[in-house]
C-alpha cells in the first residue's frame, strides 16, 4: 500500500516537472507572439541591454531563402536548445533577409496589434497558482481578434487535457476565465455580446441609470438587439422619453472590446510589414519570413576574450566578475537560440496553413478555403495548440492577392448537398451576395436566405443563418429597408 501511494506521489511530482516552463521556453513564447515590426524593436532592445550580443546591420544582398510549402529542398532541422559542446561552440545567426521594392514598404494598411501580451502581462500579476496560469494563458490564446471567447469550456476542458495534461473541469476554468474578465479594457474574454456588455456596465458606478441598462440587457436583450424600443418601453413600463435615455448609454458600449484595446497601443493606423511573403511561380508555391531589417546576431568574440581572461585569473574580483560575463553569454546564447525556434515554428506553421489552404493560395478564391481549425495545424506542425495560436495571431502574410491576417484562413465548416465540409466562408460569401441583389423596397428575410442558401445545395438552419448575417455586420431584413 505504500509502495503505491510512494508512486503515485512520484507520477504527481513528475507531472509538475513537466508542466513548468523553462526561462528559455517562456522567452520563445513571448517572441512568437510578436509581429514583425515587435520583433525587430525587441532584437535592438536586447542587443542593447546585453553587451555580449553583437549585431550588423542586414545584408540585402543576401537574397532570399524561400521554401517550397510542400517539402522544398531547405528543410527546417530540428533545433536542440541549450547543447554546446564547448565554452568557444556559439552559434552565429543570420535571419533571412527578404529585399523589398519601395512599392512594397510604402503600402498603408490598418494595423491590428497583439493584444496577447498585454493581457498576458495582467495574467501574470494575478494570485493564481501554476495550473491556473496555464489554464489563464490558453484561455488568452482561444480569444478571437474582439478579444471574444467563442469556444465552449467543456471544449476548452478537452484541448487542455490533451495538450497540457491538466485534468480540469469547466468550473475551474470558468474561475480563471472571470478572472481575466476583470482584466482592462471591459468586456474582454466575453463568450457573447450580452456578457460583453453586461461586464462593461459592472465597471461602472451602479447608478439607477446603470440598473435599468442591466435589466434591458438581463430581461429585453433579444428586443435591444433587434433595436425593438417599443416593445421595451411596454414590457418594462417605462415612458419612450426615458427608454431613450437608458438606450443612448448602452448603445455607447463596445461589442469589440479587442479593438478597443488596439486603439490603446495609438498605432490605429500604420504601415503593416507582413511576416510572410507567398510567391506563385508556375503553379509552385514560395514561402519566406520577411526579417529585412532585423540584424545579424553573434556573440561577442571579444566579450569571451574578456571571460577567458578573467577565469585565468586567481583574483577573487575576476572570478565575480567571470560570473556576470557568463550569464551575459548564456543569456545572449539563448537569445539567439529563441530566435531560431521562433523562425523555424513561424516557418512550419505558415507550410502547414498553405498546405491546408493550397486552393486558395494558388488562385485566392475565398470559396475554396477549406474548414481549418488550429487542431489542424498543431497535428500537421507537431506542435501544441497555443504554440500554433501565438504564431497565427496578429500574424500577416503577403500574396499575389492581398495581404491577409492569417486568422483569415481559419473557419468552421458546413455540410453541402453532397455531404461534403466546406468552409463557412463560402457560405459567407453567398449570403454577402444575395443581399447585394436583394430588393430593397423588400430584403430578403433569415427564412428566405435560408431557403435560397438551400437551393444552392446548403442546408443550414435560420438561426445559423441569423448568426453568420451578424458576423457580417449585417442588419435584419426590417432594417435593410
Amino acid at each position: 500500500m505504500n509502495s503505491k501511494a510512494s508512486q503515485i506521489q512520484v507520477q504527481g511530482q513528475q507531472m509538475v516537472q513537466t508542466q513548468g516552463l523553462s526561462p528559455l521556453q517562456v522567452l520563445i513564447a513571448r517572441l512568437l507572439g510578436l509581429t514583425t515590426v515587435e520583433m525587430e524593436e525587441r532584437v535592438r532592445g536586447e542587443v542593447i541591454d546585453n553587451p555580449a550580443l553583437e549585431a550588423s546591420e542586414p545584408d540585402t544582398s543576401a537574397g532570399v531563402a524561400d521554401r517550397e510549402s510542400e517539402g522544398g529542398t531547405e528543410s527546417c532541422e530540428e533545433l536542440i536548445m541549450g547543447d554546446y559542446s564547448s565554452e568557444d561552440d556559439i552559434p552565429d545567426y543570420k535571419l533571412n533577409v527578404l529585399p523589398q521594392s519601395a512599392e512594397q514598404q510604402a503600402i498603408q494598411y490598418a494595423d491590428m496589434p497583439s493584444f496577447y501580451d498585454y493581457l498576458l502581462g495582467q495574467l501574470r500579476e494575478q494570485p493564481l497558482t501554476e495550473e491556473q496560469t496555464t489554464i489563464g494563458e490558453y484561455l488568452i490564446g482561444s480569444f478571437d481578434e474582439d478579444g471574444l471567447l467563442h469556444k465552449s469550456l467543456l471544449n476548452i476542458a478537452d484541448e487542455l487535457a490533451i495538450y497540457h495534461g491538466i485534468d480540469s473541469d469547466e468550473h475551474a476554468i470558468e474561475y480563471v476565465l472571470r478572472c481575466i474578465q476583470q482584466f482592462d479594457p471591459a468586456g474582454i474574454g466575453a463568450r457573447n455580446l450580452q456578457e460583453c456588455l453586461l461586464l462593461q456596465l459592472d465597471r461602472k458606478e451602479q447608478t439607477s441609470l446603470v440598473e435599468k441598462q442591466r435589466l434591458i440587457l438581463t430581461q429585453c436583450y433579444d428586443e435591444f438587439t433587434h433595436k425593438r424600443w417599443d416593445k421595451i418601453a411596454q414590457r418594462l413600463g417605462w415612458s419612450s422619453e426615458e427608454i431613450s435615455s437608458i438606450i443612448a448609454g448602452l448603445v455607447k458600449l463596445n461589442p469589440r472590446p479587442g479593438s478597443a484595446l488596439n486603439d490603446s497601443f495609438g498605432r490605429s493606423t500604420t504601415q503593416i510589414v507582413p511576416d510572410f511573403i507567398v510567391e506563385i511561380f508556375d503553379d509552385n508555391i514560395s514561402l519566406s519570413l520577411n526579417n529585412q531589417n532585423i540584424p545579424q546576431l553573434r556573440v561577442s568574440g571579444e566579450f569571451m576574450q574578456i571571460l577567458d581572461e578573467q577565469v585565468a585569473s586567481s583574483n577573487a574580483d575576476s572570478r565575480n566578475a567571470a560570473q556576470f560575463l557568463r550569464q551575459k553569454i548564456e543569456s545572449a546564447r539563448d537569445f539567439i537560440h529563441a530566435i531560431q525556434q521562433r523562425e523555424q515554428t513561424l516557418t512550419r506553421t505558415m507550410e502547414a496553413i498553405i498546405t491546408l489552404q493550397r486552393p486558395f493560395f494558388l488562385e485566392g478564391d475565398e470559396s475554396l478555403l477549406r474548414p481549418l481549425i488550429l487542431k489542424d495545424v498543431a497535428e500537421l506542425t507537431g506542435y501544441d495548440i497555443s504554440t500554433i495560436s501565438r504564431a497565427t495571431i496578429s500574424k500577416y502574410v503577403q500574396t499575389p492577392f492581398g495581404i491577409y491576417p492569417l486568422r483569415y484562413f481559419f473557419g468552421d465548416g458546413i455540410a453541402n448537398a453532397e455531404g461534403e465540409e466546406v468552409s463557412v466562408k463560402e457560405v459567407h460569401s453567398i449570403i454577402k451576395e444575395l443581399v447585394a441583389a436583394e430588393d430593397k423596397v423588400s430584403p430578403l428575410t433569415d427564412e428566405q436566405l435560408v431557403s435560397e442558401l438551400a437551393q444552392r445545395g446548403f442546408r443550414v438552419a435560420r438561426r445559423t443563418v441569423a448568426k453568420y448575417r451578424e458576423q457580417l455586420h449585417i442588419p435584419v431584413a426590417r432594417m435593410r429597408k
